[in-house]
């Protein structure tokens, strides 16, 4: 009974040791597919995954020169692969030298984040110079298709140029909202609800109630330039903060767009500067 016991706790240990393996395997292939990821290994991984298939059809189908020519290829392919893949594996090498290769994912959301951040300050801050009017909605939790459907569909990548273009006045896309939906512009020369508040300055003009408007009924991120002025505002929850400075807004928006949930609520429900927004 005894021997019996430790035989199946042996077994036991091999089976967990099995399970492990298969788990660090997918793992390591996870890994890997991370770090060539929007590389052109990526392409050159789908052509051999095409010689794998044709290689099976020649069995399937018993093509004895298609096999005869794959061998060939495939006897040659490892040292084809060291040489295609060079900068990746090299790169590989240095991130495990470093101890930086499991970090390669979060660092990648982080260097986007950043760049999405700095493309809102950078066009932000040019028209604020100019005195451009704009009025850009970023979507959180709560769904925006109601109001891009208002609007120009652009599905477009987000850069500061873009966003510039889409408000230079008199332009098609200028008037109304662009609506962002994850790192991408959805749509332009959106409509969003005014706000009915009776607590709103009239100093504020549409663009203003308009992001009041909206976030009140979701949960997106508004930013305001003043046409008027150039000032800088944002909404989020309610909440309207207004006349900030670069820095301010940098560190407002990344904190309400990427930030912890509570950070969205920033400061007090209403945000007054100097300056006076049209």
């Amino acid at each position: 009974m005894q021997i019996f016991q430790q035989f199946t706790d042996i077994a036991a240990v091999g089976i967990i040791f099995k399970i492990l393996d298969v788990l660090l395997v997918w793992y390591v292939v996870y890994k890997s597919l991370t770090l060539i990821k929007g590389t052109k290994a990526v392409q050159l991984l789908k052509g051999l995954l095409m010689i794998v298939l044709a290689k099976l059809a020649t069995y399937v189908f018993n093509l004895d020169t298609l096999d005869w020519l794959l061998e060939e290829v495939i006897d040659f392919g490892f040292l084809a692969i060291i040489i295609i893949f060079q900068p990746e594996i090299r790169r590989a090498l240095e991130q495990i030298g470093r101890g930086k290769i499991f970090q390669r994912t979060n660092n990648q959301q982080e260097d986007e984040q950043s760049r999405l951040v700095e493309a809102m300050k950078k066009s932000v801050s040019y028209m604020a110079k100019r005195r451009i009017g704009a009025l850009i909605s970023i979507e959180k939790e709560t769904g925006l298709n109601e109001y891009v459907e208002t609007g120009i569909k652009m599905d477009a990548s987000i850069s500061s140029e873009l966003l510039i273009n889409i408000f230079i006045p008199n332009t098609p896309l200028h008037d109304g909202a662009a609506i962002i939906q994850k790192d991408q512009i959805s749509a332009s020369a959106c409509y969003l609800p005014l706000s009915e508040s009776a607590f709103i300055s009239k100093e504020l003009g549409t663009r203003h109630r308009a992001a009041l408007g909206l976030s009140e009924v979701t949960d997106a991120i508004t930013i305001v330039v003043s046409e008027e002025t150039g000032a800088i505002s944002i909404t989020a929850n309610g909440n309207l903060h207004r006349n900030l400075s670069l820095s301010e807004f940098e560190e407002l928006l990344r904190k309400m767009w990427f930030g912890p949930e509570q950070d969205s609520n920033l400061a007090s429900k209403w945000t007054w500067g100097g300056k006076k927004n049209g």
